[in-house]
């Protein structure tokens, strides 16, 4: 009986049954997108296994009945979507979910007319937020959904545009959503971490999963052709799918990445506008909210569409690569998708080795300061870049480069200091150190030997020493050559220690002996003048300190390494103590009186100073 009512239903006649020679979106010069980048959700997909754990972020509570369509299909929707929404129309017009007779119960003939009728089942949207709710609906829905994905796997004929828009409208109910998380707000993003957050599980994944898993089959199926289907998976469309990589969980991320992975090599209209918009997420993320779940996943995916870029590389590509890969290395949470975007950034480089100064310099632009474990990374990355980079780039960067790896070397983060020396046990990379050694070594030549003297770790001790016979097997004319600058300096350095000390011992004894007086204190030539003034003693009733001004000019003279300043000295007295304050001025460049001018700015009024001249 059941039989004969949909038997008498209309269908419309498919309008594309002829194959297409082109309808599997084979791409051209891009192989790699044939392959997923990450795991195939095909090989681990079955729904019976999937978790229905509560979570926070779960979808809102759109009621068990309410049926939605997707937005982004309203230029597609006219006269030829009334059939379907009258079919659709029997199993919600009396408010009673049931399910519709299997597929193996129809002949080939009423097979299209079912799968239209169980696409319109599948529209409804159930609440499982409550789990005890609706259970009944809920394994109808599932099991007719297993049904839907078994169909298109299975089907010999083209879709035509009536099943493509149906199945495009079904998906779009299930799965565009927006998501409530409170940590898109820009109060609490400074307190959010991602690597300390719980893996959140959408409770909607029982249905959810399934879904996917149609919307894969659909996609990568011979019978889908591509011509018709860009139609219904439209730019909008396509944005609706970017938007959800910002998902909590981590398997609709998983599934989303495979499915725009299949999109882009497929729909080879789409490309420009999908890695546009996947820039544009980028942009987002790096300059306004650094708060984004599914970075790692897209970038997986530009990783593949890298590869299969063509040479030379178009301008467009190396715009991408300067305005938002590179800029990726600037948020907090890098460490969340750090492998892919090295990865990435590897891929260029090797793709065109004229970018690998663009990328090191970039790199050096955002290297952490206070960030040992991020420092580590970007090692590890700048080890990646450099044993693709050849000899002329190396040459362009290798100064502000070696600066950089000289200060990590004396990092007391001992995991710095050793992954900056494992750089010189890549055969490519000692090679091009080795080949421009006279410009590198001196530059850190004091970082290896105040390893060798002063580093706490034994384990960095022992590399800085294999890597200082490095460069005196290389090279042991200039090793002494650096070896003697190194002590000369060191000397010099030691020699302005000496006399800065004994200018404090001096300037603390005239303190100390010439407190009280109103007279300018004069001081030996070989420490620069020093001038004292005190205000009047005060009185038992007054405040129980007194602000001695000391002025102290520095004797050019005796730095001629440096830029002759001037400078002032707080003497403060407490009590029976006396306590010295150091204030330096700012600098004054060299005029015939630096002293007075720059003092005079820095004293109260009431103070009198004592001029050299006066001294």
């Amino acid at each position: 009986m059941i039989k004969q009512i949909f038997g008498k239903l209309p269908r419309k006649p498919s309008k594309s049954s002829h194959n297409d020679s082109n309808g599997d979106g084979g791409v051209h010069g891009n192989s790699s997108l044939n392959s997923s980048p990450g795991p195939n959700p095909l090989n681990n997909s079955k729904p019976g296994s999937a978790s229905s754990k509560s979570s926070s972020s779960s979808r809102p509570n759109n009621g068990p009945l309410n049926s939605h369509s997707s937005s982004s299909n309203k230029s597609n929707q006219g006269k030829k979507t009334a059939p379907l929404a009258s079919q659709a129309g029997l199993v919600l017009t009396t408010g009673v979910y049931e399910a519709l007779p299997s597929f193996r119960d129809v002949p080939n003939t009423e097979k299209q007319g079912l799968f239209l009728r169980k696409l319109g089942m599948c529209h409804v949207i159930f609440d499982f937020s409550d789990p005890s709710k609706n259970l009944k609906e809920k394994d109808i829905k599932r099991q007719t959904l297993l049904e839907l994905v078994d169909y298109i796997s299975s089907v010999s004929s083209k879709f035509n545009e009536v099943a493509m828009q149906e199945i495009t409208r079904m998906v779009a109910a299930n799965l565009f959503r927006t998501f409530p998380s409170p940590n898109h707000d820009s109060k609490t993003l400074e307190m959010y971490d991602a690597e300390d957050e719980e893996p959140a599980m959408d409770p909607a994944w029982p249905h959810l999963q399934i879904v996917y898993e149609l919307l894969l089959r659909f996609v990568v199926s011979p019978e889908t052709d591509a011509k018709l289907a860009k139609r219904y998976i439209d730019h909008p469309f396509v944005l609706k799918l970017l938007d959800l990589f910002d998902s909590d969980d981590q398997r609709e991320r998983e599934y989303l990445k495979t499915i725009l992975h299949r999109i882009y090599g497929k729909f080879m209209v789409h490309r420009p506008f999908i890695r546009k918009a996947i820039n544009n997420i980028f942009y987002r993320f790096i300059f306004e909210t650094e708060k984004h779940n599914g970075i790692a996943e897209l970038l997986e995916i530009l990783g593949s569409i890298i590869n299969g870029f063509a040479l030379p590389l178009k301008e467009e590509h190396k715009l991408f690569l300067v305005r938002a890969l590179i800029p990726l290395h600037k948020p907090k949470c890098v460490s969340m998708y750090h492998q892919q975007l090295s990865y990435c950034i590897t891929q260029f480089v090797e793709k065109d080795f004229k970018l690998a100064d663009t990328v090191i310099r970039g790199l050096l632009k955002y290297w952490p300061v206070t960030n040992s474990s991020k420092e580590v990374m970007f090692l590890g990355e700048l080890e990646e870049v450099l044993e693709a980079t050849q000899a002329a780039e190396f040459q362009r960067c290798m100064v502000p480069l070696f600066r950089q790896i000289g200060r990590c070397l004396n990092s007391s983060h001992f995991q710095v200091a050793e992954r900056a020396l494992f750089l010189w046990n890549n055969d490519h990379i000692r090679n091009l150190i080795t080949q421009n050694r006279t410009v590198i070594l001196p530059i850190i030549f004091p970082a290896l030997e105040r390893n060798t003297r002063d580093h706490w770790n034994q384990a960095v001790q022992s590399l800085t020493l294999n890597v200082r016979k490095i460069f005196l097997d290389a090279d042991q004319a200039l090793f002494d050559e650096c070896l003697a600058r190194f002590q000369e300096d060191e000397a010099k350095e030691k020699e302005m220690q000496e006399k800065r000390e004994l200018i404090w011992k001096r300037l603390e004894d005239v303190a100390a002996s010439k407190a009280v007086g109103s007279e300018a204190v004069p001081v030996s030539r070989s420490i620069p003048s020093i001038a004292i003034n005190t205000s009047p003693t005060p009185k038992a009733t007054a405040a129980p300190w007194e602000l001695v001004d000391v002025a102290f000019v520095f004797n050019s003279k005796s730095l001629t390494s440096r830029v002759a300043s001037g400078g002032v000295f707080w003497i403060s007295r407490l009590g029976n103590y006396n306590a010295l304050g150091y204030w330096l001025s700012h600098l004054v460049k060299r005029t015939r009186s630096p002293a007075t001018s720059c003092i005079n700015r820095s004293l109260p009024s009431s103070t009198t100073l004592a001029t050299p001249s006066s001294m």
